[in-house]
């Protein structure tokens, strides 16, 4: 099992660090619970508890969760903290429900290596195996349908994935020995959400720069389909052909994000509710980041003026593409309007508020005449040229184990070059070192000619590269705001000149 620092895990329980919360879970000898570093119980002397790197690990320990801190509400483990790349990629798959066809051994095989050796791993890294992990996921998300939903029993069971009611009421008595109805009594709803709206809270580690988030997708909301308002964000969005929208704000005093769902499938809630995550970037661990990114002096000074900035993810990989592709040689606002142009001439009607439209999918862009809402010929044709390889399953943003060779895939659509493939690995891969080396904003702001002589200067960087190029977007003095000043350059298509890489602020 991964060693842990119990000196640091101790002084993070004694003083209740929200910082810690979700990166070890106590184990009390006494109680046979496990709980966050925030729980609000009495605190239990030392010589009681055992520090544990997962929920996963203490549940195999046998250990049942708290009832009053909800394990199941902590911030998730940070995949890339601590862990191999073997470990990161095998998360990202579960969380993707990447053990539901064939189990550990085709997870193995996905990514290139024995079952038993990835046991071994995630064991070494994680205290539990693959398949505890998933299982401790899944009964978390149980619990958080009983405490924060009015569903009826026999829907969360099968929302959260469970064959049957008679295994669902099993394996809550097992694991809280209380049945389902009991523990819905404890958690004393206050309010009941309509038919098909759910209402989830989804923690963070603080500090999260909430501001820099909503400015950056602010100034690339597709109108129609996203919104920005009120210190709030909202989109429409379309799961396994049926649509439907979320909203999410901040409630900081909490350290917790609002995510207010409707969608008509309660069976999709786990998916959203896990790209709502993603999306956030909730699992990032800032402490870590932050330590590795201060001794560059410029980060520094930003970092300390914008503490807790992420990195943006996104709804959909193929609508993000797309967006980036629009960008490439226009600015931020002309792509926002293109953008929506799409949306409204392609997309399906979708009406909630300032919500029309829920953008189109690759099949209705593979054919689309683009042309004829003011696209450039060149760009539409890359765009519809991307769409037909989504389309083809020639490009997949789903269950990506090799990343270099999806970027690979991605540059070889004629008009996407490697700063766009750079950019959507940050944003739609979730890759935390992707970096955008090209990129003619990096260069001016640190006054470095070439992107050769940056990729040196972010080896120091590594492993989180993205979240330098955020911060070095931002304004250098005051509250970030949405990157950075408009650039002229253009990433040229690959019918055309030597491609040249953009800035961000034209995406």
């Amino acid at each position: 099992m991964m060693t842990i620092d119990w000196q640091v895990c101790s002084q993070a329980r004694l003083s209740r660090d929200a910082r810690f919360d979700g990166k070890f879970f106590i184990a009390v000898l006494t109680s046979r619970v496990y709980c966050r570093s925030i729980c609000p119980a009495p605190t239990a002397k030392e010589k009681n508890v055992r520090y544990l790197p997962t929920a996963a690990a203490a549940a195999e320990a046998g250990f049942r969760p708290c009832l009053r801190c909800r394990p199941e509400c902590s911030p998730g483990t940070p995949a890339w903290l601590g862990t191999s790349n073997t470990v990161s990629r095998a998360l990202r798959l579960i969380d993707e429900s990447g053990l539901e066809e064939g189990g550990v051994e085709a997870l193995a095989a996905r990514l290139g290596v024995g079952a038993r050796h990835l046991r071994r791993l995630f064991l070494q890294h994680l205290g539990a195996t693959p398949s505890a992990v998933a299982r401790t996921r899944r009964l978390h998300f149980t619990k958080k349908l009983i405490d924060e939903t009015s569903l009826p029993m026999n829907e969360v069971a099968l929302a959260s994935g469970f064959g049957c009611v008679r295994r669902f009421n099993a394996a809550i008595r097992n694991v809280y020995r209380r049945t389902p109805m009991q523990i819905r009594h404890l958690a004393r709803q206050k309010t009941i959400e309509p038919e098909n709206q759910y209402l989830f809270r989804l923690r963070f580690r603080p500090p999260y720069h909430w501001q820099g988030m909503l400015a950056f997708l602010a100034a690339r909301a597709t109108p129609g389909v996203e919104a920005v308002e009120g210190g709030s964000y909202r989109r429409s969005i379309s799961l396994n052909g049926k649509p439907g929208y979320f909203e999410v704000s901040l409630d900081e005093s909490t350290h917790t994000l609002i995510a207010r769902i409707q969608f008509g499938d309660p069976h999709a809630l786990f998916a959203i509710v896990e790209r709502i995550r993603a999306m956030f970037d909730l699992n990032a661990d800032w402490a870590s980041i932050a330590a590795a990114l201060r001794s560059d002096r410029e980060l520094l000074k930003r970092m300390n003026a914008d503490p807790g900035m992420r990195v943006p993810g996104c709804w959909n990989g193929f609508e993000l593409a797309t967006r980036a592709i629009l960008g490439q040689q226009i600015t931020v606002k002309g792509a926002t309007s293109l953008a929506g142009r799409i949306a409204r001439a392609f997309g399906h009607p979708f009406s909630v508020g300032n919500l029309t439209h829920i953008f189109p999918a690759p099949s209705v862009l593979a054919e689309a005449d683009l042309a004829g809402i003011g696209l450039p010929k060149a760009r539409a044709a890359t765009i519809r040229a991307f769409a037909r390889a989504v389309c083809d399953g020639e490009i997949n943003f789903e269950g990506i184990v090799d990343v270099d060779r999806f970027l690979g895939r991605l540059c070889e659509v004629p008009g996407i070059g490697s700063w766009t493939a750079q950019y959507i690995a940050m944003r739609a891969l979730r890759e935390p070192d992707a970096f955008p080396s090209s990129d003619l904003g990096l260069l001016r702001v640190l006054d470095i000619k070439t992107a050769r002589e940056l990729e040196r200067r972010a080896e120091a960087w590594r492993p989180w590269r993205a979240y330098a190029a955020m911060y070095l977007w931002s304004s250098p003095a005051g509250p970030s705001v949405s990157p950075g000043v408009p650039s002229r350059a253009k990433e040229a298509f690959r019918q055309g000149p030597a491609p040249r890489d953009i800035s961000a602020s034209q995406i």
